[in-house]
């Protein structure tokens, strides 16, 4: 079964893309970056004829990603 959200073009060896996103900015930035994302797929998911639930998906996987930088903030 396929990961449509971070199929295998998403890696580089052992690393995921959004990890090395997220080594590249500052803690502002990436939860800027996990927000934008999260809206783009909420923007564009009812222009979507077909599977328009892949697009939500899409934005509750970023949504959830900034929701964890959000509780993994104040722990040391």
């Amino acid at each position: 079964m396929s990961d449509t959200i971070n199929p295998d073009h998403y890696k580089s060896g052992d690393m995921q893309c959004i990890d090395s996103i997220k080594a590249s900015m500052s803690e502002e930035a990436y939860r800027g970056y996990l927000k934008g994302s999260a809206q783009k797929y909420l923007w564009r998911y009812e222009d979507k004829h077909e599977n328009q639930s892949e697009d939500l998906k899409k934005a509750e996987w970023f949504l959830k990603k900034l929701i964890e930088e959000v509780n993994n903030a104040g722990v040391s």
